[in-house]
Parts: structure tokens; sequence; C-alpha cells
């Protein structure tokens, strides 16, 4: 048994005929590149029990090679997958059960009858691979590239692999990242961690793709920067999962929830102070404004134009095609990994960062709801538009933290801050201001916000 430490890049074909020849895999290249045509049959039961249990069952022929493997639940942040996986050579291409006993098999599969495990869809393809190594600082770096160029099957449906898949051999998972952003400073790469098994899985059943990432679990005494730190993995998974999601079947919901969480990540990179000094967060907060200045009004406009909406898949495409949506990505998850924006802060940001976070985030709401001054907005809604970025800052921690308040009726406030920010998204018209000024009224008389403002 060994662990699989991996992050997976869905690319073009043309992308990955540029990978071959670029400089910086040319300089690191040091076994050069292999060719190997990998054929691949999953197995699972009927009932898909293996898939519910997250484990993956294959059989691989490689030339005269054929290799029994068993990946086992393991975890997976912003593309960066570990998982543990065991493998056993094998004389001929046939499942050998016996090799799945307690040493490796899940407990939670311990009544499974596994004569009932069956052939359920294939992935074939042609991989490349290569040995990429380097120094990085004293220590040393081996991680192998590999470019997978075929297809999924199953049944009668298809879908192509078009991916960059980078495993560590040897030094730090950082390493991992440190290189994929490095290509994806010129090549359109994309942060995917869905596995060639859950694609299979998803011709299948489309929506066995689950698009949940797991919530964090905040706690009041936590400080504020492992509370940052979880929110904003979170956040940046699902935005991945969506972008896989919606170029897969062009659904407007999931294009959607996709500006949503970019939404969030903005706002809470604009929202730490001088925990997170705003020169740390300047390139992370200007990618994210190119992405939302484009994609925002697009959604706006798509609301109620259908024609917008059919157009948007093809759109999204061609987003794909330029390199800033996986360099912003990449961006952010060293970031986070590196705990960038803690290098070098003053003292004072240094305690904020260390702060229980119920202390910090009731402190930072009542600075954030005073100065909004709903009050205002209830005699001049028409310039209620202009407070969007503060009531985003008050959502995006409502939303993963409230529970940490000691404030009565946190969850009523969320739900009515909500419908006054997508009052505040309309366009100004007679049909809109009154509604934006009731609803400021129903906030601001919340007795949440009453205690959190005082």
């Amino acid at each position: 048994m060994h662990k699989e430490t991996e992050i997976k890049l869905r690319v073009s074909r043309e992308t990955l005929a540029a990978l071959r020849e670029h400089p910086l895999l040319k300089k690191r290249n040091k076994s050069g590149w292999s060719r190997h045509e990998l054929l691949n049959q999953y197995f699972d039961t009927p009932e898909r029990d293996l898939a519910q249990a997250r484990v993956a069952l294959r059989l691989r022929k490689d030339g005269e090679d054929v290799i029994q493997t068993l990946k086992t639940r393991g975890q997976s942040v912003a593309g960066l997958s570990e998982r543990n996986e065991f493998e056993w050579p094998l004389a001929k291409a046939k499942l050998d059960l016996k090799k799945l006993d307690d040493s490796c098999w899940p407990a939670d599969l311990a009544e499974l009858d596994k004569k009932t495990i069956k052939p359920l869809f294939t992935t074939d393809f042609v991989r490349e691979k290569a040995e990429i190594a380097w120094g990085r600082g004293k220590a040393k770096v081996v991680i192998e590239a590999a470019l997978d160029l075929g297809k999924v099957t199953a049944g009668k449906l298809s879908e192509e692999i078009c991916e960059l898949e980078l495993e560590l051999r040897e030094g730090d998972p950082a390493a991992l990242l440190e290189l994929a952003h490095e290509l994806a400073a010129s090549l359109p790469l994309m942060p995917c961690d869905i596995s060639k098994a859950e694609r299979g899985y998803r011709l299948l059943a489309p929506a066995s793709y689950t698009l949940a990432v797991p919530a964090p679990t905040l706690e009041a005494d936590q400080p504020l920067d492992d509370a940052f730190t979880s929110i904003a993995w979170h956040l940046l998974g699902s935005s991945q999962r969506l972008a896989e999601q919606y170029r897969h079947t062009g659904q407007w919901r999931l294009l959607q929830d996709w500006v949503q969480q970019l939404i969030e990540l903005r706002a809470l990179l604009g929202s730490l102070g001088q925990a997170a000094p705003r020169p740390t967060t300047h390139d992370l907060r200007t990618e994210l404004d190119a992405l939302l200045e484009d994609w925002r009004p697009l959604l706006d406009a798509g609301q109620d134009d259908e024609d917008i909406r059919a157009a948007a898949p093809e759109q999204f495409i061609e987003e794909l095609t330029d390199p800033r949506w996986g360099h912003f990505s990449l961006s952010l998850s060293r970031w986070l990994l590196a705990r960038s924006w803690t290098v070098e802060r003053a003292n004072r940001g240094n305690r904020q960062g260390q702060a229980a976070l119920a202390n910090w985030l009731a402190t930072f709401l009542k600075e954030e709801t005073s100065a909004l001054k709903l009050e205002r907005y209830e005699m001049q809604p028409e310039d209620l538009a202009e407070q969007l970025p503060r009531i985003e800052r008050v959502q995006v921690w409502l939303r993963h933290a409230r529970q940490v308040l000691a404030v009565e009726e946190t969850d009523r406030l969320y739900g009515e801050l909500n419908k006054l920010h997508t009052l505040a998204c309309l366009p100004v018209s007679d049909d809109v201001l009154q509604p934006r000024a009731d609803q400021a009224a129903v906030v601001s008389r919340t007795r949440a916000w009453k205690a959190l403002s005082r």
C-alpha cells in the first residue's frame, strides 16, 4: 500500500501537445517521455456499493502487465488529492477477490458479498509519462507527469479523457501546486478533482457526481486564521466542482452557483482587515475581479433572457481556453496552503489572526452593520447598490459562521439579508425602490441586527 498524492488538470488536446514541449518540463525531464496504452476495467456491485463507500476497484492492462488496484477513501482539497492505493500484479486479466482482505478492504463494506462485484465501465487511454525532478531548497522533488488521452465508456455512452496528472513521488506536496501554477501561467489548465472512475459513474447516472463539498466545522474558540482557511478551501473546492459540472451539462443553475462561489471568495478576501494585509491579497483580488467583471453582468442579463442562457455554455468553454480560471484556482490553492497572508504581517494582524473566531466575528459584524446605516437606505433606496461589497462581506460570514455567535435569530437575519442583497442587485426602477426600502427596514429591525450593531 502507498499513499497517492496527485493533482488532476483538465486540458484541451492543443494544451496536451504544448505540455510535451513546455520549456519547464523539458528542462526538468529526467527520463524522457514514455508511451503506454492503458486499458482499464472498473468494477462495482449493481447497487454501486463501492462508489458509495468511495472505493474504486479496477483491472489495468499495461502492455503484457495486468495490475489489480484498489483505491480507498481519501481526501481532496481543491484538486490536490490523497488516497490510499493497493496494487497487485496478476497473471491474467481476471479479478482476484481473495486479494481484497481485511488488510485493505474498508470496514464499512465488511458485510458485502464480493461475488456480486461485476464489470461496470472502462477507461482506455494512451499515457505519455515522464519523471520531472528538480531541487527545491535543500530537498529534491520528483513528480511523475502524465499526459492522458482517451475515453471513458459506459455502455453506449462515452466521454473524452484529456488531462494532465501530476503525481508526487518524492518531496513536499506543495511542489505539485508550484509546478501546476507555473504551467498555468501560460497554458489553460483546469484543476479538477473528478477521477476517471467518477466520470464513468457520471455517465451511468448523471446525478452521481456530487457537487457538495463538506462544509467546514467551525468552533467559537478556534483562531480566525483557521476558520478563514477552512471557508476559503470550501469555496474554492465548490467552485471547481461546479465549473466541471457546468462544463459537462450546461445547466444555468450551476453557472449561477459558480459565480456565487466567486462572489463569496471575493467578499472573504476583503473581510479580514489587518489579519490579511491588502498587499497579500492584491493579486488574488485582481484575478477575481476580472472574472466577476465578465461573468456577473452576464448572469444578471441572463435572468430574463433565454438566448443569453443558451449561449452561456459556449462562452464558458471559451473561458476555459484562457489560462485565467486555472491560474486563479492554483494561485489561491498555493496561497492557502502556505498561509501566505500570515507572512511578515504586523503584530496587530497576528493578534487578530489568532483571535477566537466568535470574538473577532462579533467585532467585525458590529463594524460592518454600523457602517451600513440601513436607516439611510429606507429613505434613499436608489443608493443601496453602493453597499453591495459590505453586504456581501457580512453575508459570507453569516452563511458559514453564524452558529458561533451568541446572538438570537441569526438564521432569520441571514435570510432577510439575502433578500435585501437580491433587491440591491436589481436595476433601479419604480418597482424596486419601495421593496428595497421595506426590506432595509425589515433587516434593521431584526433582533440579531440590533444585537450585532450595538
